[in-house]
C-alpha cells in the first residue's frame, strides 16, 4: 500500500496535503451520551508509507497521549512525505475511568482483531483495525508500566522480521526487547497483516514521565526519518551508541508478603546475585533478601513497598554485554536530563 489511494474514514475522505481531525462513533454511554474516538490525519503532498500511532489502549496509560500530541506539534511536520494517522486515546471508557481495562474489565489488547458483533472491547478492536490499521503500511503504539510500575524507555519488537528490526533501532531507545507476539494484542493483529510495527514502554501509568515522553517524541520522528516520512535530520544526535537487544527478561517476584525496601533503581545494572531490595514484616523480625538472579539491566520495577506473595517487582533483562548497556542507558538519561534542563518541559521543537 502507498499514499497514492484515497484515505477515507468514517465516509470522510482526506486529499493530500491536507489536515483533519475526525471523531470516530463508539457508541452510547448508558446516559445516552455520545462517545467518540478523536484520530487525526495528516496527509503530505507527496507519496510515501501511511504510518498510525496510537495511545492508551489501556486507559490508564496517559504517557503516549502527549507523546502524540507533541509529535503533531512538531514543525517537521511541515515537510511530511506519505500519511501520519494519530490515535491519542483509543480505549475512551478507560481513559475517562483512569483505568487500564474497559468497564466489563476486558483488556483491550487482549480483544484484537475484534468483531463489530462481540464484546464492547471486540468492537473497539474491530472499529481501531477495520478504519486505521488496516490502512497503513506500518504502526507505533504507545504504552508504560501498569499502576504503581515504572517501566525504562523501551521498544517492543518482532526482530525476526528485517524491517520491523531496522525501524526499532532507528527508534533509538538504549534497550530493545525481542518479544514474542501475544494472541489478541493489536502487534499481532498487525503481524497478521504483515504490517512492521513497534510497541514503545516508558514511565508508569496515570503519570507523565518527561524522559520517557521526549525519548518517545524522538524515537517517531526518528522512525518517520528512516522511513523517508520526513528529511534527514540536520544535525546529528548525541547518542553514544546504537541500541541493543535483550536476549530475555524475567520478573523477581516477592517470595513473602511485607514491605519492600528497594536498592536497585530502575535503569541499574546489576550483577548475578546482587541485592535488589529486601522485604521485611513491619516490625524488622523476618527479612528476606531479593537476589538478581543473573546480570543484567532493571528495566522495570514496582514503585510500591506494600508487596503481597508473589508480586513482581523488579523486570531484569539479560545482555550479551550489560556493560554496554548500562553505559547506553546512562548516557540516554543524561542527554534527555540536560534537555530537560535547557528546554521548558511543554516546548520540544524538532525540526
Amino acid at each position: 500500500m502507498n499514499d497514492e489511494k484515497p484515505f477515507k474514514i468514517n465516509s470522510t475522505t482526506v486529499e493530500r496535503g491536507s489536515s483533519v481531525i475526525i471523531d470516530l462513533p463508539v457508541g452510547r454511554l448508558y446516559t445516552h451520551a455520545p462517545m467518540t474516538m478523536p484520530v487525526q490525519i495528516i496527509r503530505g503532498k507527496k507519496d510515501g508509507p501511511r504510518l498510525f500511532i496510537s495511545a492508551a489502549i489501556h486507559g490508564d496509560e496517559i504517557n503516549g497521549v502527549e507523546i502524540i500530541r507533541r509529535v503533531l506539534k512538531s514543525p517537521a511536520l511541515k515537510r511530511l512525505s506519505g500519511t501520519l494517522v494519530a490515535v491519542p486515546i483509543v480505549n475512551l471508557h478507560g481513559f475517562i475511568n483512569q483505568s487500564r481495562y474497559l468497564p466489563d474489565r476486558r483488556d483491550l489488547n487482549r480483544s484484537f482483531p475484534g468483531t463489530d458483533k462481540g464484546s464492547l472491547a471486540g468492537r473497539l478492536a474491530h472499529l481501531l483495525m477495520e478504519e486505521i490499521v488496516k490502512q497503513c503500511t506500518h504502526g507505533i503504539d504507545l504504552h508504560t508500566g501498569a499502576i504503581h510500575r515504572s517501566n525504562l524507555p523501551q521498544v517492543r519488537a518482532n526482530m525476526d522480521d528485517p524491517e520491523t528490526e531496522r525501524l526499532a533501532h532507528a527508534f533509538n531507545v538504549p534497550v530493545i526487547i525481542s518479544a514474542t507476539l501475544r494472541d489478541g494484542s493489536l502487534r499481532q493483529s498487525a503481524a497478521d497483516l504483515g504490517m512492521p510495527m513497534l510497541l514503545y514502554e516508558a514511565g508508569e501509568a496515570l503519570r507523565f514521565d518527561e524522559v520517557g515522553i521526549r525519548a518517545g517524541v524522538k524515537g517517531i520522528i526518528n522512525v518517520m526519518r528512516e522511513l523517508k516520512m520526513l528529511p534527514a535530520a540536520r544535525q546529528k544526535s548525541n547518542k553514544g551508541a546504537d541500541s541493543v537487544v535483550a536476549r530475555s527478561s524475567s520478573w523477581v517476584r516477592a517470595p513473602e508478603s511485607g514491605i519492600l525496601r528497594a536498592m536497585a533503581p530502575l535503569g541499574a545494572h546489576v550483577k548475578k546475585n546482587q541485592l535488589l531490595g529486601i522485604v521485611a514484616d513491619p516490625f524488622g523480625e523476618q527479612e528476606l533478601q531479593l537476589l538478581s538472579p543473573y546480570s543484567g539491566i532493571v528495566i522495570g520495577r514496582t514503585n510500591l513497598p506494600l508487596v503481597n506473595e508473589g508480586d513482581a517487582l523488579f523486570h531484569l533483562a539479560r545482555f550479551e554485554d550489560v556493560g554496554e548497556v548500562a553505559s547506553n542507558v546512562e548516557g540516554f538519561h543524561e542527554e534527555h536530563l540536560l534537555a530537560i534542563a535547557d528546554t521548558p518541559a511543554t516546548e520540544q521543537p524538532i525540526t
